[in-house]
């Protein structure tokens, strides 16, 4: 179990973050094991056929992340808000071959033989993984990433405005059933993680994810961020098509289609991305959320990406209950 003691000053420096490099990462255990992540059994269908018609053989990749702890190497903190995939591919490319021998060798055996070239000549090794990484990503996940990068930053957005508001306890209290707030700490209830009672001075990285589904996993560095990775708000319905259910409180009074996008926007959204949730033809949704924006329910970003204001999450909210 990890306990993190908090104070102001953790919040203050608490931030929130995401990872292509780390989807990648899971994903991959997803492929490896899909009867433990059955929400993503759509993608793993389409994702498995694409690469095998494309020749990518993911193993090498596979078998670093097959055991119960992954390479530190590989799942480094995000610098930024929304890392680019490119950028953490050339940090990957540059981690120091002593890094990557020392973490190897703390990896269960036996170590297979793409794993022993990697650490008989780590740079030759890592610039490999990058391209095989790269090669994938093309393959299983950019068709899939517009889709999951709004629900990514819809999770970041919601949590950002909590966390301007200064209540712990509304930004953690929803994250995970294992993810709890108790007494001014926070609680992850997960084995094999170090405890840490008292306040670190560093905050914490709240990383939102697809893959991480339906666990979390907590990561501790002595004198560093620790991150806390969860599954994002609205995962369970990432991979659904077709029409989004609304009250019939919301339908009397917005009608059907615009009900069925407010309903939809638990989080942000392109045009294509809402047609593909409420099944509505692009044009029809553009008309409508004109009219959303208009009545200052729905907010549109400069990136033309939808999401609903405080006045539409409440009158959704009510219109549910």
């Amino acid at each position: 179990m990890l306990e993190l003691a908090w104070s102001a000053d953790e919040l203050a420096r608490t931030r929130l973050a995401f990872s292509p490099l780390w989807e990648i990462v899971a994903s991959v255990r997803v492929l490896a094991r899909p009867g433990e992540h059955a929400l993503h059994l759509p993608w793993v269908r389409k994702a498995s056929g694409a690469l095998a018609e494309a020749g990518i053989d993911v193993s090498p990749l596979a078998d670093l992340v097959a055991g119960r702890s992954v390479p530190r190497f590989l799942t480094p903190t995000p610098a930024s808000p929304v890392p680019q995939l490119a950028d953490e591919l050339a940090d990957l490319r540059d981690v120091a071959p002593r890094a990557v021998r020392r973490e190897l060798e703390a990896m269960e055996p036996p170590r297979s033989a793409a794993l022993t070239r990697l650490h008989r000549d780590p740079e030759a090794g890592l610039d490999r993984l990058a391209g095989l990484m790269e090669r994938y990503w093309a393959v299983a996940l950019a068709p899939a990433w517009p889709r999951m990068r709004a629900l990514l930053e819809g999770d970041v957005l919601h949590r950002s405005r909590l966390l301007a508001a200064g209540a712990a306890e509304d930004l953690f209290h929803d994250l995970a059933p294992a993810v709890h707030w108790a007494e001014g700490a926070l609680i992850v209830a997960q084995r094999l993680v170090p405890a840490a009672g008292a306040p670190h001075g560093h905050g914490l990285v709240l990383a939102p994810s697809v893959f991480v589904w339906p666990r979390v996993i907590s990561r501790t560095h002595a004198g560093r961020q620790p991150v806390l990775r969860y599954p994002a708000r609205g995962v369970a319905g990432l991979w659904e098509t077709g029409g989004t259910s609304s009250s019939a409180a919301l339908r009397g009074v917005l009608g059907r289609s615009r009900s069925a996008l407010l309903t939809s926007l638990t989080t942000p959204a392109d045009v294509s991305e809402l047609a593909r949730r409420t099944g509505l033809k692009e044009g029809v949704v553009a008309k409508h959320l004109q009219l959303l924006c208009s009545a200052g329910l729905v907010a549109t970003a400069p990136d033309g990406v939808h999401s609903r204001t405080v006045a539409a999450d409440a009158v959704v909210t009510a219109a549910a209950g």
